[in-house]
């Protein structure tokens, strides 16, 4: 009896984690109306079944320590602590895209996974990781469920994680960081902003424009632009058509567009690994040509998009982080502050369009697969965004916005065609309500 009395009752050591540098202002900000959760989706050739969904996320959530986490409110900052429950639900979408995930609901998780007909749904909450780090766990997962669709697939492909996938969870922010003595890379001139009838509160307009990459490609190297480039160039021409009215303004037309870091510091995290450059176009005179509006973006972008510039504000960034004053003070304090600084700097940007890039996958699981394609939610004073996807030949621009009105978006993509590229649309039928 004595022996038993003395025997120490194992547990099982739960492991934690800091956020990284970025992910530090979204559990500060975020809320009912302003969520801070992307979506990505990616679209198969066949009806998805939801107990198969449910067991590949059962599978693959535990491989992926980003995603197996769950917040925590310490002294000074939030933290990540190791799960362990069971993995979210699987739900066939019943609701508005990129709702607020609640800390205390979801099994404490800060992801979401949903399916509709054919189309798998991946929501994260920006703390946990960015766009590229979402499409690397959604790929795997998709992978898991075609392999348990398809027995054909699961004789031919070795179980567990492909190659390609990265496990990597540095904050390259802190690697990659050096003392400068630049100061803020952020503008805070106010921006023109969009705006008008609302919809009620967490319904959210969608609309995909399907274009082929090869069309887009041809069209924006006659112009001596990338893609990029030249679509956001296009949106500042809605812009200025449909909401300056191709007028002179005072405020400048402003876009976020974030830098994915990782190719440009040799990076494979799976933490947020980005940067925010800002293009920008002055609307100082009447009937301005797309041309002089898309050689404003192109100036803008190009004189950012340097290693030295973005070394600067990984600099700035993370320097905020490593001051010994603010790292003293607690939480509860710097939150205020936080908001403080996020609600000076909201105001200078009119939208944002982010790109996720080709997402590529395994040539074996290509034939399964239709398309993907992703966007945001809406944040301070940005009540319409962009979001950029590829896969093969296929580009998806899609608008997320909560305005009713559309003539950004018509503007946009009149444009378009008129340059002689096809566009395909769809929308989440919010519009015709």
């Amino acid at each position: 009896m004595a022996e038993k009395r003395k025997k120490k009752i194992r547990t099982k050591e739960i492991k934690w984690d800091k956020l990284d540098n970025t992910a530090h202002l979204f559990p500060v900000i975020a809320g009912e109306g302003m969520s801070n959760v992307y979506r990505i989706c990616v679209v198969l050739k066949e009806e998805i079944k939801r107990e198969l969904l449910q067991e590949a996320l059962d599978a693959v959530l535990p491989l992926f320590p980003v995603f197996n986490s769950r917040l925590r409110q310490g002294m000074f900052w939030y933290y990540f602590e190791e799960n362990g429950k069971k993995a979210p639900k699987v739900t066939e979408e019943h609701t508005y895209p990129c709702q607020y995930i609640e800390p205390n609901t979801n099994r404490s998780y800060l992801f979401r996974v949903s399916y509709y007909q054919n189309r798998i749904n991946l929501e994260v909450f920006h703390v946990l990781t960015d766009g590229m780090g979402a499409v690397n766990f959604l790929r795997e997962l998709t992978y898991r469920y075609l392999r348990l669709a398809h027995r054909e697939l699961a004789e031919k492909m070795p179980e567990g994680l492909s190659e390609e996938t990265s496990l990597n969870t540095e904050d390259s922010f802190l690697k990659n960081y050096k003392r400068s003595s630049s100061g803020s890379n952020y503008k805070t001139e106010r921006a023109w902003l969009l705006t008008g009838p609302s919809f009620e509160k967490g319904k959210m307009g969608l609309i995909h424009g399907y274009m082929p990459v090869s069309a887009l490609k041809k069209q924006a190297s006659a112009y001596g632009a990338s893609i990029n480039e030249y679509l956001v160039a296009a949106l500042f021409w809605g812009i200025y058509r449909e909401s300056l009215l191709g007028k002179p303004a005072k405020e400048p037309v402003t876009s976020c567009v974030p830098v994915n870091l990782r190719p440009f510091f040799d990076s494979v995290t799976t933490k947020n690994f980005f940067a925010v450059v800002t293009a920008v176009f002055y609307s100082k005179k009447e009937n301005c040509s797309f041309e002089e509006v898309l050689e404003s973006v192109k100036t803008s972008l190009r004189q950012q998009l340097t290693r030295e510039h973005l070394e600067d504000v990984i600099s700035y960034n993370v320097s905020n982080e490593k001051n010994l004053i603010l790292r003293a003070v607690p939480l509860w304090l710097k939150k205020p502050a936080i908001r403080y600084v996020y609600e000076g700097a909201a105001k200078a940007n009119t939208t944002t369009v982010t790109n996720l890039g080709n997402i590529r996958v395994q040539k074996e699981y290509e034939g399964y697969i239709e398309q993907f394609y992703a966007f945001l939610s809406r944040s301070k004073g940005q009540d319409l965004k962009g979001c950029v996807c590829s896969y093969r030949d296929t580009l998806v621009f899609t608008f997320s916005s909560v305005l009713k009105d559309t003539g950004v978006q018509r503007g946009f993509f009149r444009f378009l065609a008129s340059q002689g590229i096809p566009v395909r649309i769809e929308t989440n039928g919010v519009y015709y309500e």
